[in-house]
């Protein structure tokens, strides 16, 4: 009697499903398709009859659709909010709230970034980061603290900022433009 042994490879059922694995062979997750619902297919299917759209009125006729926005003939929230005339009064709209005039900058910032003395203009801060929006006035505002003087050019000042920048013994200018 022989003893001779099977030398073929033997694949186990997870490495063989591994690799029959590719685009040819994807399918969905179990459950999460579903059939379309076919309305107007009698008493028995559910939807039959008036096809779940009840009675009468103008949701059961066709061609009835729904707005966006439409709160069932409650005043719409776009009619209840204030009217401001003219074509650029955005920055007092209701649903900007967030929205502010000022871009700010902090005494920590300033700290940070600018040696004891040094004179911070408006073009500075803008080299180094601070206040890079164009045309929207800067306003300093006090959190932190200055560890020596800084003459500092902005449009706006916080009173704790100006109270804190002149502790520091620096200047405070206000810029108009």
């Amino acid at each position: 009697m022989s003893t001779e042994q099977n030398t073929a490879p033997t694949t186990t059922p997870d490495s063989q499903s591994l690799a029959e694995t590719g685009l040819h062979s994807l399918k969905p997750a179990p459950g999460s398709r579903k059939p379309r619902k076919r309305v107007g297919r009698g008493h028995g299917s559910g939807t039959g009859k008036t096809s779940g759209r009840g009675h009468k009125g103008a949701g059961s006729r066709s061609g009835a659709k729904d707005r966006s926005g439409f709160e069932g003939g409650q005043n719409p929230l776009q009619s209840r909010m204030r009217k401001l005339r003219g074509p650029n009064k955005k920055t007092s709209m209701p649903f900007e709230r967030f929205r502010t005039a000022t871009q700010p900058v902090n005494l920590d910032d300033l700290a940070d970034r600018f040696e004891s003395g040094a004179e911070v203009t408006l073009d500075a801060m803008r080299a180094k980061g601070l206040a890079t929006r164009k045309d929207v006035p800067v306003k300093v505002l006090g959190r932190g603290e200055l560890q020596g003087p800084l003459t500092v050019h902005a449009h706006r000042f916080s009173a704790s900022a100006q109270q804190a920048i002149e502790a520091a013994g620096g200047t405070v200018v206000v810029v108009e433009d």
